[in-house]
């Protein structure tokens, strides 16, 4: 049995995010898999990172992502990158010197040391464009971003990146493929 702390970062129910949301849900508890959701939205996440010290928000979503095994991402792609709300979490709440802490070399320069090297971490983002314009003329694609940089300098090296292109496009046949891989994702015993 794995535990899943899903963060959802969409406004809309009826979103195709939604509908990966509660895919997800029901084939992880079909699985027999523990789900914690935070919906970023509907508990009116502040996303304003100011320096101030974590509050009792942030230390509680930390103590819930010490309790699972997979962090679950689930969001648009907007303007290249996750929307603000969700981006703000990641700032707010995988932030040193919880999530990591930087062993120094020499003067400014050094390397992360990741605290969350147990986690594993699952990516779902939605593009309304087609795949060949984002993966070919756009470099600070959000798999640079969150995989290769978030998680990595947080010690997570198990990550799947899961991406649906075209979602406003596309049949209700290839998004019934795309659910179906959400299904197969939440029902993995890895």
């Amino acid at each position: 049995m794995k535990r899943f702390f899903i963060v959802y970062g969409h406004y809309d129910d009826n979103s195709f995010n939604a509908a990966i949301r509660d895919t997800f849900i029901e084939s992880a508890q079909e699985s027999g898999h523990r789900i914690d959701l935070l919906d970023l939205y509907k508990e009116n996440f502040n996303p304003v990172f100011a320096g101030e010290e974590p509050d009792t928000e942030v230390l509680d979503h930390r103590k819930r992502i010490e309790a699972c095994d997979t962090i679950v991402l689930i969001a648009p792609i907007w303007n290249f990158r996750m929307p603000a709300i969700l981006e703000g979490w990641i700032d707010k709440v995988l932030a040193p010197p919880w999530a990591f802490t930087f062993k120094q070399l020499v003067g400014n320069y050094g390397y992360p040391l990741g605290n969350l090297k147990d986690k594993k971490a699952i990516i779902f983002c939605t593009y309304g464009s087609p795949r060949l314009a984002i993966t070919t003329f756009f470099l600070n694609l959000p798999i640079r971003r969150l995989k290769r940089g978030v998680f990595h300098i947080c010690g997570i090296r198990n990550i799947i990146y899961k991406r649906y292109f075209a979602v406003p496009f596309v049949e209700k046949k290839t998004r019934m493929k795309f659910l179906e891989d959400v299904k197969k994702t939440a029902a993995k015993k890895n």
